[in-house]
């Protein structure tokens, strides 16, 4: 795998945020940054000839990816910057671009230019193809909505970073979105909070009047499954501060509501090999479409 941050860019004011969260992230690991440039010519169905105007649309998108450049690496001088552009489905050249990268990095939007969804059918089409990890990011997004309020209370790119929140199934934990996780925070000289959400207890979906010392003792339990997960972690990075929450009810909600006091959300993708369509899953899914920091979608077994 080479060392190469790769972001998917399309001139949209998502995907120029990813852009620039990409190049924040090269810079942390000391890897080249690389923007590609999918272009899809429009196609009469009739004559399967290229539509009038194209001309000037592929004027724009050789003007605009190399704009884009120039103004990345006036913003981090350090960074190591280059751009690909080819033609084809942004779905099949993201994926296929993303096997040799370290990190592939999207608007929260994709590149459909479709509105609604937080995640368009390209970004979701490609997180469900590639098991290299993808970061989505919201257009506004900028450095010092990751960082503490300054001493005035003012947002600032010069002060610590906000904790990483990772989410995390205490009963089937992944090592790879853990290791994402726990990378991420040391990078950031910051802390990982480990979030648990577990399910209510059944009884409850009936009506039935609750049992307090049921569910302290469940509460345990669950508490004591984070922290055996956790403690091998906390002794490979032992200057990463470990904050474990584990909670009852739907993670998805308790993920989402983290995510606004985070620096960056890491979740896992269960990777199927059913060969009909992809699979994000519910809980990552929710946290695509609703997270307010970047999410970080790690593949894994």
């Amino acid at each position: 795998m080479s060392r190469t941050v790769i972001v998917g860019f399309d001139g949209s004011l998502e995907s120029r945020a990813a852009a620039e969260w990409a190049a924040r992230e090269a810079e942390l690991r000391g890897l080249r940054l690389r923007l590609v440039h999918v272009w899809q010519p429009v196609l009469d169905d009739l004559t399967r000839t290229t539509l009038p105007g194209v001309p000037a649309r592929q004027h724009w998108n050789e003007r605009i990816p190399h704009e884009a450049v120039a103004e990345l690496r006036r913003n981090h001088p350090g960074a190591d910057v280059t751009i690909e552009q080819v033609t084809g489905s942004p779905r099949d050249e993201l994926a296929g671009a993303a096997r040799d990268a370290e990190l592939l990095v999207l608007g929260s939007r994709g590149l459909s230019g479709i509105g609604g969804f937080l995640v368009g059918s390209v970004g979701a089409a490609v997180i469900a193809r590639t098991g290299t990890p993808v970061v989505l990011v919201r257009a506004g997004e900028q450095a010092a909505d990751e960082h503490e309020p300054g001493p005035a209370g003012v947002p600032s790119a010069a002060t610590a970073y906000r904790p990483v929140v990772l989410g995390l199934d205490a009963g089937h934990p992944a090592d790879a979105v853990i290791a994402f996780a726990f990378e991420e925070a040391a990078r950031r000289g910051t802390g990982l909070t480990a979030l648990h959400g577990w399910p209510l207890p059944p009884y409850i979906a009936y009506g039935l009047p609750a049992d307090p010392r049921l569910d302290a003792d469940l509460a345990r339990q669950e508490a004591a499954a984070l922290a055996g997960v956790l403690r091998p972690w906390r002794e490979k990075y032992p200057d990463v501060e470990v904050v474990e929450e584990s909670r009852s009810g739907s993670p998805a909600h308790h993920l989402v509501d983290a995510s606004r006091e985070a620096s960056l959300v890491v979740v896992g993708r269960r990777v199927r090999r059913s060969p009909i369509g992809g699979h994000i899953g519910s809980v990552t899914h929710a946290v695509l479409h609703h997270a307010t920091a970047p999410v970080a979608v790690v593949a894994h077994d």
